[in-house]
């Protein structure tokens, strides 16, 4: 801990801070990086996950979760009687209960210090502090997707009632800070998100492999990364077959409701031997040093810890090219390759392209790892203090 950087407290509260998401790494490690640099630091998830991901076994923060677990789901009310039941006049007496509970708990904590910071990760847990007693700490604002994200959503709406009265609003990239901006958001800067790892040693990048990284949710468009897959090991634009790509597989790591119809599409497809569902892994270093590409089909996204953490590995990625976050991810041409969103054919076609290159292979996998190097934890904890400072002139 320099002098110019004195301990704080920081609270980060998020609504589920404890799935595996992007934006909830980026907690973690933020809150991590910050305790190890002497900031009493804690990170609140309002509700539970019902998939908690175990980050960081040694923590340098605390952590708590306001809401207890969900109880089991009740049958659908369909009728009056069943609205006026017993049963379900006491599930509402609990659900007010652990609401005033959780609020009760998150006063007590925000009471519990005299100054700091609180730091929202999102609109909607903005949304759930505002009405409690916080004003003796100085507020600040994430958000972690897009602004074309925003403006599909609540979260626009979230934004522009409540960020105004903060501190700072941080936004992940420049053409979202412009946006915002012109929605007449005072305060507004661009932070990225940390690296929670940058390793010694790039991938091999021998391995055959193309990856993804995320929930198996409808928002990936995993299927079309399946298709876009199994035309470019058939040799779909390649003039000459599917020689040398029959060895390829696809791999995805991360759970979620659609992993039954992914494997049925992979069979549909005549690849299901081909693609491998990984479920969720612990070291995620490793896994992306398993791969040869990284690639993301969404329909949106903001800024996906997953290029960056895939080129800080040294490995390529391959991207649609859905938003400002990602273009300053990927450099086309450069650090991988962008397509545009919904481009099936683009997609195997960009597959095929580093399929069938391992030299193109290596030199997007180097330059990504430079281009990365910015987003190492230290840097972004300088800026963080930057901020502090900055906001405490």
């Amino acid at each position: 801990m320099t002098e110019a950087s004195p301990a704080r407290n920081v609270f980060f509260v998020g609504v589920d801070v404890d799935s595996m998401g992007g934006s909830q790494r980026v907690l973690h490690t933020l809150a991590q990086g910050m305790g190890e640099r002497g900031h009493r630091v804690e990170l609140i998830g309002i509700r539970p996950s019902a998939e908690p991901f175990p980050y960081n076994a040694t923590r340098a923060y605390r952590h708590a979760t306001l809401y207890p677990p969900a109880a089991a789901p009740k049958p659908p009310v369909r009728t009056v009687g069943d609205r006026l039941s017993l049963a379900r006049r006491s599930d509402a007496r609990r659900a007010r209960a652990a609401r005033d509970h959780a609020r009760a708990e998150m006063q007590r904590k925000l009471s519990a210090v005299d100054d700091g910071y609180i730091v929202f990760g999102s609109p909607w847990a903005v949304d759930w502090v505002m009405p409690l007693e916080w004003r003796h700490l100085k507020g600040i604002g994430q958000y972690h997707e897009s602004f074309a994200q925003a403006r599909r959503s609540a979260n626009l709406g979230l934004i522009r009632r409540h960020y105004p009265a903060l501190e700072q609003t941080l936004v992940l990239s420049e053409g979202d800070a412009v946006e915002f901006v012109n929605q007449r958001l005072p305060n507004v800067r661009v932070m990225p998100n940390p690296l929670p790892f940058y390793p010694d040693e790039r991938a091999p990048l021998d391995t055959l492999r193309i990856g993804a990284v995320g929930r198996l949710d409808p928002i990936k468009r995993y299927d079309r990364m399946i298709e876009a897959f199994a035309r470019a090991r058939a040799g779909e634009g390649s003039g000459r077959g599917g020689a040398g790509r029959e060895g390829w597989e696809l791999h995805l790591f991360g759970d979620g409701p659609l992993e039954n119809e992914l494997r049925m599409k992979a069979e549909d497809l005549g690849v299901a031997d081909q693609v491998v569902l990984r479920g969720t892994v612990k070291d995620m270093a490793a896994a992306y040093r398993e791969l040869s590409v990284v690639a993301i089909s969404s329909e949106r996204e903001g800024r996906p810890m997953a290029l960056a953490e895939a080129a800080a590995c040294g490995v390529p990625c391959v991207s649609f090219d859905v938003s400002g976050g990602v273009r300053e991810l990927v450099d086309d041409g450069v650090t991988g390759t962008l397509v545009p969103p919904a481009d099936v054919a683009g997609l195997a076609a960009a597959f095929g392209e580093l399929m069938d290159d391992a030299e193109l292979r290596r030199r997007y996998g180097a330059a990504g790892r430079e281009h990365v190097a910015r987003l190492s934890l230290p840097e972004v904890l300088d800026r963080w203090d930057a901020v502090f400072a900055e906001i405490e002139r």
